[in-house]
């Protein structure tokens, strides 16, 4: 009777909760653990009585409450689903465009994203990989950057250890600021490589990139480059500016941007200018260059 009682008596103490959890895959003692480490006020009594409520769904749930018993906590842990939605990176889309899209689905904080963005991320911009996400409707800026920085990452080890055999931080990273300008500028999967050879050719001659596309970073993602643009920018984006590749990715890039920044063609190539058709024409020569761009703007 004592005991019965004991037990009535933890079920109906209160605890809290995040609104949306996540619940890791693995035994009954792997999931209370994990939420003892994320401040859960639960113990091995809950682990007991979960036995017998069943086992909870693996992956993101909503509690739909963040305050609630021992009791009705462990029944909406085995019968809460997710209420997900589908929020999609397209490749060449910086993170600030991306947050603040992500921040209208989710009804989150842009700023308070670009926050924990910048808390928990290693790398300054080109951290995500291009994908469509499959997220919970509230969870917080700080668990959905955890979960899109964890997934990209992942990722991105797979597709160096694919290309390399092995995963070098600092080397990727220098990758990722190539294919960056590379996803900006290329019209195509097709050119990828092409545009590539265009930006280690000039590098070789030390001559300087001039290309428009880094300086869609950032906030100016999908603004026109002026001329006034060029002459004030003073970031290392400003291809126009500086020498070199910008210090940090213009943007988050696709594996064939990556392959084309490592990989690219063999040509002897300085210049491209897009013609009426939306394709480029790359020449050599800058007279051949010149001819090209006053056929485009006609």
């Amino acid at each position: 009777m004592i005991i019965a009682l004991s037990f009535m008596y933890y079920l109906n103490l209160g605890l809290t909760t995040s609104k949306v959890l996540y619940v890791p895959q693995g035994s009954i003692t792997k999931i209370i653990a994990h939420m003892q480490h994320k401040n859960i006020d639960v113990s091995p009594l809950d682990a007991f009585f979960m036995r017998f409520v069943g086992m909870p769904q693996q992956g993101w749930i909503n509690m739909g409450r963040t305050h609630l018993t021992h009791a009705d906590f462990l029944y909406r842990l085995s019968t809460a689903k997710a209420a997900m939605i589908n929020v999609t990176l397209i490749p060449g889309e910086t993170t600030y465009i991306f947050l603040q899209e992500m921040a209208k689905e989710l009804s989150l904080d842009h700023k308070t994203l670009m926050l924990e963005f910048g808390k928990q991320s290693r790398f300054k911009e080109g951290a995500f990989v291009p994908d469509t996400y499959k997220l919970p409707l509230g969870i917080t800026e700080e668990a959905v950057i955890e979960l899109l920085l964890n997934r990209s990452q992942k990722k991105m080890r797979e597709w160096s250890k694919k290309i390399f055999g092995t995963y070098n931080e600092a080397k990727w990273y220098k990758y990722l600021i190539l294919a960056s300008v590379i996803q900006k500028e290329a019209a195509s999967i097709d050119e990828m490589p092409i545009v590539s050879s265009v930006i280690q050719n000039r590098l070789n001659k030390k001559m300087k990139l001039q290309m428009d596309g880094a300086l869609n970073y950032g906030k100016y993602s999908h603004i026109k480059i002026t001329p006034a643009r060029i002459r004030n920018d003073k970031t290392t984006y400003n291809t126009y500016k500086y020498k070199g590749i910008p210090n940090d990715p213009v943007c988050n890039v696709s594996l064939p941007a990556v392959r084309a920044a490592i990989f690219p063609a063999k040509t002897d190539y300085l210049y491209f200018m897009k013609n009426k058709k939306g394709k480029h024409d790359f020449t050599r020569y800058y007279s051949t260059h010149i001819g090209n761009i006053k056929r485009a703007t006609k």
